[in-house]
């Protein structure tokens, strides 16, 4: 063989080693194009496929729109009149246990959590999951706001099987089931973010978790058993990521594609949880809650460390008064061009002009202003 071609041929196998271990940051991450989110939304994974990996997000880092680039183009009549604006904030509520009569901390008791989401209804709220949240594929009605709905710990009164298989009264699924039928347009999805023991099921955690998965709702990682990973080592952090991501790949047919943090907590080396090879891959990571998030599309979203909004009413406590989901829905109701406003199509991203900063400059081909 040639010189020149030996030399060529070992180029490109470095290059392709290069492609599959350099960090994924230097990969590039974020949200996916616009145009592409209605094909992802396409073509689910059926709770009976064997396990495959999703689809990779290909992202880039977000950075500052330069005078250079072609002016954004013009939003339609319709997305100025609702004032659409997909550049705005985005609540991601964190639940823990849903419960008849709360007796720690962090619980709802089920009518709390039933007026919750009828004030989220009211309010124009439409339900998505984190997956389709961290990716970008937000497809809600025109002057709709979307809202991420996630679960902690897997616990019983977020979802249990009667004896015909059918989601038990007051449970978390159950009750959004109940104010979708009374809420046409509400749609019934959360995420659900699991531990070793999905929803204390037993032998009926296979039925389960596909019967959530075929009906719409998604499966996030929690890790295995709790633990901080703050405190553990590399090989800790992954053990505990992955174990519990093969045991929902084996009894639900599909891998996750989010991360809760326990306890919002960081491992050491946050890389060490967004990915392992042939084990997890992540889109998004989520903390413990304090503010909502930004859009997807705007140049501050950072998918490795999204925050949420934990639900509590206006108590003193952990300065609720401020910082938990009525007080954030309070404000948004009063501050209504801070939070995100749909224009109703899938492939563009509208906004009022005057945000135009806001945006990620990988987007600007799907921009709108007005």
């Amino acid at each position: 063989m040639p010189l020149l071609h030996k030399i060529a041929g070992l180029v490109i196998v470095c290059a392709v080693i290069l492609g599959l271990v350099l960090p994924r940051d230097e990969r590039g991450a974020g949200p996916e194009p616009a145009a592409a989110r209605a094909a992802a939304r396409s073509a689910p994974q059926a709770a009976g496929d064997a396990p495959a990996r999703p689809a990779r997000q290909e992202r880039t880092t977000p950075a500052r729109p330069s005078p250079s680039v072609t002016a954004i183009a013009q939003a339609r009549p319709e997305a100025a009149r609702i004032r659409a604006n997909e550049l705005g904030q985005i609540p991601v509520l964190m639940y823990h246990r849903i419960v008849k009569k709360p007796e720690m901390s962090l619980d709802r008791s089920v009518q709390e959590f039933r007026d919750e989401l009828i004030r989220l209804a009211k309010s124009g709220y439409v339900p998505i999951t984190a997956g389709e949240f961290a990716a970008g594929r937000i497809d809600v009605p025109a002057g709709r706001h979307p809202v991420v709905l996630t679960f902690d710990d897997s616990t019983p009164g977020h979802f249990a099987l009667d004896a015909g298989g059918n989601p038990a009264p007051d449970t978390a699924v159950s009750v959004l089931l109940e104010v979708a039928r009374q809420y046409p347009g509400f749609r019934p999805t959360a995420t659900f973010y699991l531990n070793k023991d999905p929803f204390q099921l037993g032998d009926r955690t296979a039925q389960g978790l596909q019967w959530l998965v075929r009906h719409g709702f998604e499966l996030g990682n929690h890790t295995l058993s709790h633990k901080n990973l703050a405190e553990m080592s590399r090989s800790a952090v992954e053990k505990e990521i992955g174990d519990i991501e093969g045991r929902i790949a084996s009894l639900a047919g599909v891998h996750t594609t989010t991360l809760a943090y326990p306890f919002g907590s960081e491992p050491k080396q946050a890389a060490w949880a967004q990915a392992k090879a042939g084990s997890y891959r992540f889109n998004g990571i989520f903390l413990a809650g304090w503010r909502p998030s930004e859009s997807p599309f705007s140049r501050d979203f950072d998918w490795r460390r999204i925050p949420r909004v934990r639900s509590e009413g206006k108590i003193a406590e952990d300065d609720c008064t401020r910082y938990c989901s009525i007080a954030w829905l309070d404000w948004l109701d009063k501050n209504p061009a801070e939070r995100y406003i749909s224009d109703g199509d899938p492939n563009t991203i509208s906004f009022p002009r005057t945000a135009e900063g806001k945006l990620a400059s990988r987007f600007r081909a799907y921009a709108r202003a007005y």
